[in-house]
């Protein structure tokens, strides 16, 4: 695949730069300079398809002005205007305020990027390389699609910035679970490379896209944050991949830096998808914003978030770690807090090894609605095979059988018994529990009640038999 091919010559021309050092920086690399191709070729095309449509950036610095002429600019005149005028402009683009201003995007993916090349030469090079995909070519975009999917998935062994990516079995379970359609508001309040994002509007193109009015009526319904600087680029990058021509609603900020009572009724959602960092801690002050719930751990502050930020009746698919479901004290109030705010229907327990290598530790979906207590929960145990722990194996892969697994047990739920339970799976594949207190066993139907649902929950693993 000729797409393919260009981006491993990218990328083995960038190893010869002395300036940039490992996958990550060379992603970052990758992403600023292949954003600015993306977005000239969508400006070149809407100028053409849309009247009176202007680029949202000055003559001078967009691509095709600087980079297109493969005899152009070179050695350190290109690298004195990239890092003295290029980027100094970009970062100080003033937007207009007018609904689809693409100059905020822009503005928002260089505030904090950097240039890591220190040679124009290979600078020259790269540019000419990128230059050889055309973004508005349907086909060569779709291949470069995939390909950056696998870009973004190879952040896993790029340290820590594999925090930014979920599995793409993972979200598209997850997806396709909560089925989202056009107009309702989609939010992810901590998106990452925006996996969530791309499969919600794959699975609504898929299903419901028919009509240019409906996959406006989709774009205009998404919601994103994301805090960091690389994910936030990596993901603004992928809208434009896919298709959508005003990303300016990933915005680039810390949703837990609002007061949880500030969040008023017009900012509820319908849907919420999302893998919220989880193991680590907010900085100082962050927990001042929760006051029924002060902690400095992540997850449990995006969980508090999620509650509130749902319409009656909205839904939600939440990646959490085990410590927010077993943890005691503040962790119990969150619990109970959640269940009788919503209706915590599902809980589907992923295999430790799912998020290797950048986390071993246990991890669970959550699928709750939004306006009626929790009754009965369904819970899910996904096992894999003893061979599939070898850290050369592909872990994620393994849980794409998960798809089918869940999906049809999920199916044949009753409407009058969500919690049901089918008979423990010996091959290994899976085993349906009802309570984390009993063994699986064969046809049985006792749910798992929540009247000690939160307690039971609190108390620690050492004494669930259910999943030792």
């Amino acid at each position: 695949m000729i797409v393919r091919t260009t981006v491993k010559s990218i990328q083995d021309i960038m190893r010869q730069d002395v300036g940039v050092d490992g996958d990550a920086q060379r992603i970052s690399q990758l992403c600023w300079m292949f954003f600015l191709k993306i977005i000239d070729d969508q400006d070149q095309e809407l100028e053409l398809t849309k009247d009176g449509y202007r680029s949202p950036l000055p003559k001078t610095f967009r691509w095709r002005n600087w980079a297109a002429d493969p005899e152009g600019s070179t050695g350190q005149a290109l690298l004195d205007f990239i890092n003295n005028e290029l980027f100094p402009a970009l970062k100080e683009l003033k937007p207009t305020g007018k609904p689809g201003d693409r100059r905020r995007v822009v503005r928002d993916v260089f505030e904090d990027a950097y240039n890591y090349m220190k040679s124009g030469q290979l600078i020259r090079q790269v540019v000419n390389k990128i230059n050889e995909v055309d973004f508005n070519n349907l086909d060569e975009r779709r291949h470069f699609g995939e390909f950056y999917e696998q870009l973004l998935n190879d952040l896993q062994s790029a340290g820590n910035a594999g925090e930014y990516y979920t599995p793409r079995a993972v979200t598209a379970f997850m997806v396709d679970r909560i089925d989202p359609h056009p107009g309702e508001v989609l939010f992810d309040p901590a998106c990452g490379t925006g996996g969530f994002l791309t499969c919600a509007i794959r699975h609504m193109e898929k299903n419901y896209v028919k009509t240019p009015k409906q996959r406006e009526k989709m774009q205009g319904a998404l919601r994103a944050v994301e805090k960091k600087q690389l994910p936030h680029m990596l993901c603004v990058t992928n809208m434009l991949l896919h298709g959508i021509e005003d990303p300016s609603f990933v915005r680039h900020d810390n949703t837990l830096a609002r007061p949880l009572i500030s969040w008023g009724k017009d900012e509820r959602v319908d849907i919420v998808l999302t893998n919220p960092p989880f193991g680590g801690k907010e900085e100082d002050g962050i927990e001042n914003n929760f006051p029924t719930f002060r902690t400095k751990e992540t997850a449990d502050l995006f969980l508090a978030l999620i509650v509130r930020l749902l319409k009656n009746d909205g839904r939600a698919a939440v990646v959490l770690p085990d410590g927010t479901l077993f943890g005691e004290g503040i962790k119990t109030r969150l619990k109970e807090h959640l269940m009788e705010e919503c209706n915590l229907h599902t809980i589907v327990r992923l295999p430790n090894s799912v998020f290797k290598p950048y986390a071993s530790i246990g991890t669970n979906l959550l699928f709750f609605e939004k306006g009626t207590p929790t009754k009965d929960i369904w819970f899910y145990e996904h096992r894999v095979p003893e061979s599939l722990f070898d850290d050369q194996a592909d872990p994620a892969g393994a849980f794409s059988g998960l798809y089918r697994l869940v999906g049809r047990e999920w199916s044949r739920r009753a409407p009058a018994d969500p919690a049901g339970v089918a008979c423990d799976d010996r091959r290994g594949q899976g085993a349906w529990l009802q309570s984390r207190h009993q063994e699986p066993t064969c046809g049985g139907r006792r749910p798992w009640r929540p009247g000690d649902a939160a307690g039971r929950l609190g108390e620690s693993r050492g004494r669930d038999s259910g999943l030792a």
